[in-house]
Formats: structure tokens, C-alpha cells, sequence
């Protein structure tokens, strides 16, 4: 259907406009909202939410394909500055909606509450701070460790103190620091494409406006956003001969969240590239990266416990690769009477983690002279082999695939996958039911039949012009 829908920027623009403003109003009754302002699935209010959510969602996915064929286009394209000009757009009507797809940005202000308070937060789980913002957390993740990095949690901390325990200042607070983590991400792109030989302007439109940073790192307000920001930036101060500082901002990133480490492996290769001796790369990256761990402990006070926190249990019923095939494993196991069914799942996860390594291992043997796509499969493979997986973890690879595909067609295969994922999760961040997923579907489709509406309409003046 799209393959002959005209394009311009300023109907791309629009169209996304649309699309982030019905999803932000649907979100007012559908979304992850605070406890005292939830409303049962079933109430009309809810059913009208989630249909106009979805009805954006679709309408969003179509405008960021539409740019994409504009990006590719042989006439005049948009450059960096006019896209940057549309992901604020776009942005825009998702700044004050409440939380979307994921209750986790609760989890985020409670954890900085607990380290404001001087608790362990690797310890205990936000059931130890009580009060209202306790309540806010999921109940499967109330009893839980953070497993997030000192810096991160440092950052959260300074929020709960300036937002003193108000929920909107808290909120706000997350998703101007995500914003800022977008910001980075948009900036560091057209440069990273640029040293991997590939568009700069093809990199943003996949690695910026994709509908997932859209839906999961702004509406959601995820950390993941800062954890990009911040190894783009040192990946680009690498690129830039500056190797100690480019160190020094991966090891930030990875302890907001720890899959950014695996940056290290690019700024090594980087500086062996630039005429470095391997065994010197690698001292100072580990040297710098021990050194800024330490620093950065030692500032925020939170102590070393995120190490152990790595190993935070995930849900029962993630839909990651290898928790399926385990409590399918486990299922088996339990019919055949044998007791080795609760090893089925913690087997398949280790398995998961070697066939990962076999796989990054194999990624850097092959890429090693294009660094920056070796990392971005590299976090891609974490992401699909790890014990838990969110639509939002794809963009731990995506966003450096962006900027180093090599080929159209690797583009638009994670345009694909993008396009399935951003329908993946309801806008409350809770498991449907059939009647939500009917709903979901309901919304979606109303779009469709708007978008063939409106190609017909248009197409309509220029049929009668020809004849």
C-alpha cells in the first residue's frame, strides 16, 4: 500500500505528528498509570485508550516508512538537521503523557529514593522503601535488587532529591534524562555512519526515529537511552583519537546498564587500528575502565553489589528464546516424571550465554576492521540469546547497526523486525488478554483503513486531472 502513497517530509512529518498525539492521548486511560489513577481493562474509558494508542502506534509505523522511502529516494532527501527536526516533532505530543508499554521509569524513582535514603539497593527491593512510591513498582519486581549500575542509580538518586518523592516531578525528571539520551544518540549517529562508510541521513532515520526509541525510550523513559547516548559518545571520542576518554564514557554507559562493556572490545580494536600494540590497547582500556568503575562507585556511594545484581531473576514468563525452550524443556520433563524439570530453565540460560559468547566471538573474527557493526551484532545476539528479552533491548544493537549496515537490505530487514516489535507490547506494559489484544487489533486496523482512505482521496484528484 505504501509502495505508491506520494511523499513528502511535511506529510511524514504531519502523519508521525498524528500518529505520537493519539498514542499520547490513549495513554491518558491505557496507559502504565499510576495505581490510584488505574482503570480496569474492561471500563469503557480503557477499551477507548487502548484503541486510540494503537490507532497511533500503526499510523506512527506508516509515517516512519514513509520517510524511509524519502531518506532512500534519487531526488532531493532530507538531510541530519531536517530529520532532527522531525524526531522533535514527533516527539513533542509524548513529553507529558503519562508512562507507556512499561511500568519500569516507577521501579527507576523508587530505586533512586532508596539510594537518597542511603538503602542497599542491590540488597533489597523497593517493598523496603513503602509509601506510595513503592506502590507504583510492579509487585513481581517489588522484592527485587536493582540491576543497574551506580551511575544510573546515582542519576536517579539527584532525581529523587529535587523531586522530593512528587510522582510527576519524578516522571518528568526520567523523561527529560531519556530525552537526553535520544538527543545523544541523534547527535553521535550521522558521525559513526560516516567513519562506517554508510548514510548519515539512512543511519538517523533507523537509529533515531525508529518507532521503538519513540515508544519504549521516550514514552517509556528507559535508561537504555542513556546507556546509547553514552557509548555512541565514546565510540565517536575513540574515532576521535581521543581513546582514554572514549574508555571512559563506555564504562559509564555499562554501568548505567552492563551490555555497553562489550564497547570496550570496539575502542580496543580502534586504537590497534590507529597504530596502538594490541597488549598496550587493552592495558588502557582496562586500566581506564577499572579506574572510572571505581571513581564513579566511590561518587554515588551505592558500593559494588550491582556486580552480584547482574544475576537479577527475571520473570517467569519472559518470552525470551531461551526461557522459552526452557519451560518447554521443563514442561516435557515434568510429563516424562523426571526430577531434572527445575533444571530445564537455568540450563537453557547458561546454554544461552556460551552460544552467545561462540557468537560475538565468531562476530569479531569476521568484522574486526568495522568495529562498529561487529558491536552492534554483537549486542543484538545479547539481546536475543540473553534469559530476558523487551522490544526495547533490540536497540542495543539496532542503534549501531543504523549507523554501519552495510547493505539496504540489512536495513531494511531490522526496519522489519522494528515494525513487528513496536506492536509487541500494550501500552500499559501488562500481558493481554484476548479482549485487550481484539481491542489492540481494532485500533490498528482503523488506521489501515484511514491510510487507504486518504491514498484514495488523494490519488482521486490526480486520476481526474489525467483524463
Amino acid at each position: 500500500m505504501l509502495a505508491n502513497v506520494p511523499v513528502d517530509l511535511r506529510r511524514c512529518q504531519i502523519l508521525g505528528l498524528v500518529g505520537t498525539a493519539f498514542l499520547a492521548a490513549g495513554g491518558e486511560t491505557a496507559g502504565a498509570l499510576p495505581v490510584r489513577e488505574l482503570l480496569t481493562p474492561a471500563s469503557p474509558q480503557a477499551a477507548l485508550g487502548l484503541v486510540g494508542a494503537y490507532f497511533g502506534v500503526v499510523l506512527l509505523i506508516a509515517a516512519w516508512l514513509l520517510l524511509g522511502r524519502l531518506v532512500r529516494g534519487r531526488g532531493r532527501r532530507p538531510g541530519p538537521r531536517e530529520l532532527m527536526a522531525v524526531l522533535v516533532v514527533w516527539s513533542l505530543p509524548l513529553l507529558l503523557a503519562p508512562p507507556l508499554f512499561s511500568r519500569d521509569v516507577y521501579s527507576y524513582l523508587a530505586q533512586g529514593a532508596m539510594a537518597d535514603a542511603h538503602m542497599d539497593v542491590y540488597a533489597h527491593g523497593p517493598a523496603l522503601l513503602g509509601g506510595p512510591l513503592a506502590d507504583e513498582v510492579a509487585p513481581m519486581w517489588r522484592d527485587t535488587g536493582a540491576p543497574y549500575g551506580p551511575v544510573f542509580l546515582g542519576v536517579a538518586s539527584a532525581l529523587a532529591k529535587a523531586s522530593r518523592g512528587e510522582l510527576p516531578a519524578g516522571l518528568l525528571g526520567m523523561r527529560l534524562v531519556a530525552l537526553l539520551g535520544v538527543a545523544l544518540m541523534a547527535a553521535v549517529l550521522p558521525r559513526l555512519a560516516r567513519h562506517s562508510g554508510a548514510d548519515p541521513a539512512a543511519a538517523l532515520w533507523l537509529g533515531a526515529l525508529n518507532p521503538l526509541v519513540l515508544l519504549h525510550l521516550v514514552a517509556g523513559a528507559h535508561n537504555d537511552a542513556v546507556m546509547l547516548g553514552l557509548l555512541g559518545l565514546g565510540l565517536v571520542a575513540a574515532l576521535g583519537r581521543w581513546p582514554v576518554l572514549g574508555a571512559v564514557l563506555v564504562t559509564l554507559a555499562a554501568l548505567v546498564k552492563a551490555p555497553a562493556a562489550l564497547g570496550l572490545a570496539a575502542i580496543v580494536v580502534l586504537r590497534v587500528r590507529a597504530g596502538d600494540r594490541p597488549a598496550r590497547a587493552v592495558l588502557t582500556a582496562a586500566v581506564t575502565a577499572t579506574a572510572t568503575t571505581v571513581a564513579a562507585t566511590a561518587v554515588t556511594g551505592t558500593g559494588y553489589g550491582w556486580i552480584g545484581a547482574l544475576n537479577t531473576p527475571v520473570s517467569s514468563g519472559n518470552w525470551a528464546l531461551t526461557s522459552l525452550l526452557g519451560r518447554a524443556t521443563g514442561a516435557l520433563l515434568e510429563r516424562l516424571g523426571s526430577d531434572l524439570a527445575p533444571l530445564a530453565v537455568p540450563v537453557w540460560h547458561a546454554l544461552g550465554a556460551v552460544t552467545a559468547l561462540a557468537v560475538i566471538g565468531h562476530i569479531w573474527l569476521r568484522l574486526r576492521p568495522r568495529p562498529v557493526y561487529a558491536l552492534g551484532l554483537s549486542l543484538a545476539a545479547v539481546a536475543a540469546l540473553g534469559p530476558a528479552v523487551r522490544p526495547w533491548y533490540a536497540l542495543w544493537g539496532l542503534f549501531l547497526i543504523a549507523a554501519a549496515a552495510p547493505s539496504a537490505s540489512v536495513r531494511h530487514r531490522v526496519a522489519a523486525v522494528t515494525g513487528v516489535l513496536a506492536l509487541a507490547t500494550l501500552p500499559s506494559g501488562g500481558p493481554a488478554d484476548v479482549g485487550q489484544a481484539v481491542l489492540a487489533l481494532s485500533g490498528g486496523v482503523l488506521a489501515l483503513v484511514v491510510l487507504v482512505q486518504a491514498h484514495q482521496t488523494a490519488q482521486a484528484p490526480a486520476a481526474g486531472r489525467t483524463a
